[in-house]
């Protein structure tokens, strides 16, 4: 059965990233971690599909994650060769199955500065087979990993391969997400788990406030204390909370849409900045903010119509423009001479 909760977190995860690319408030990524999240989601889900499908599994998210990709791929290559910023290499081709830093030149280095989330996903996908077992047998010890290499990465001031930077940010998350499938979050308890977190969140704290980053709090700057925190939060959202969410319109969208929402709205985003700034139309403040927003809500909103529905062949459902309508179920009529009864009347 579909856990509405986590459609839920997704949906909220996903219009937190449009929000925050909009107004740059660094108060959004204390409040909502949400890439740590999403990877947290993602891996119970890439979980829940290893045993049901088993190593099919990671064939299917792969399946599911680059159609849409491809599609804002060759737009942007195209751009990029036609406005003579970049010339045809190998690199570009990464754009097909980004498993490093495919190139992006002029413009669309802005326009596609996100994608690193895709880069980074698809790791984690390509190595979850090998390492769900693994954290199976040694459950504590697997999650604890990558918060000791990226403790020593910080510490030592060493410089890695961004690949094996964002796996050590953001591994954690993911094998939280484990743990959220196999049930071991639950089982701790909820005052147990809100003691760990509270402990996690308390060193998060205090490593942010003795390291701010350039942008102050914006924990994008700082990512021992993105992965501290985030973990805490998880461990709440995911291990203490367990409300009954009901179905909604609006939620379907968001969820059946999520990556098509988050390909395009970097590129929407930066493109309206721009034709502001050409124009000198407010940029900050609340008038700024205000009339990007909405422009850049409507544009998605538009960009989810006209390319959402590759989500759906990507998935193997059959495409619609807007997902979530309710097919009516027709209703036989009641045999001749037998009447219905009348509903019960309360008068409380």
């Amino acid at each position: 059965m579909r856990n509405r909760y986590l459609d839920l977190l997704r949906a909220v995860a996903t219009v937190r990233v449009v929000i925050y690319h909009v107004t740059g408030w660094a108060a959004f990524t204390v409040v909502l971690p949400a890439m740590s999240v999403m990877f947290a989601l993602a891996g119970s889900l890439m979980a829940a599909s290893l045993d049901r499908f088993g190593v099919w599994a990671v064939e299917r998210r792969i399946r599911r994650l680059l159609p849409s990709l491809w599609v804002l791929a060759a737009i942007a290559v195209a751009a990029m060769l036609a406005t003579g910023t970049s010339t045809w290499n190998t690199m570009l081709l990464l754009w097909g199955f980004p498993i490093d830093t495919p190139e992006a030149t002029g413009w669309w280095v802005q326009g596609l500065s996100h994608t690193w989330y895709l880069r980074d996903f698809l790791w984690m996908v390509l190595l979850s087979p090998l390492v769900l077992p693994v954290y199976r047998r040694f459950p504590l010890a697997t999650i604890v990993t990558p918060y000791l290499v990226l403790i020593v990465i910080t510490v030592a001031g060493l410089t890695v391969p961004p690949v094996a930077q964002s796996l050590a940010l953001y591994g954690g998350a993911w094998l939280l997400g484990f743990a959220h499938h196999d049930g071991h979050l639950e089982r701790l308890g909820r005052r147990r788990l809100l003691g760990i977190a509270a402990a996690v969140a308390v060193a998060a704290v205090a490593w942010i406030a003795a390291h701010p980053g350039p942008r102050g709090w914006d924990l994008n700057d700082i990512p021992l204390g993105n992965a501290l925190w985030s973990a805490a939060f998880i461990l709440i959202a995911l291990g203490c909370v367990r409300p009954v969410i009901g179905g909604n319109r609006v939620l379907t969208v968001l969820n059946a849409r999520a990556l098509t929402i988050y390909l395009w709205h970097v590129p929407v985003v930066v493109a309206v900045t721009h034709f502001g700034e050409r124009h000198g139309l407010p940029i900050v403040g609340w008038v700024g903010i205000s009339w990007r927003l909405t422009v850049v809500a409507v544009l998605l909103a538009c960009l989810i119509v006209a390319v959402g529905w590759i989500e759906d062949v990507a998935a193997g459902r059959p495409p619609v423009l807007l997902p979530g309508r309710r097919i009516p179920v027709p209703v036989s009529p009641a045999p001749a001479g037998r009447r219905e009864p009348e509903p019960a009347v309360s008068l409380r």
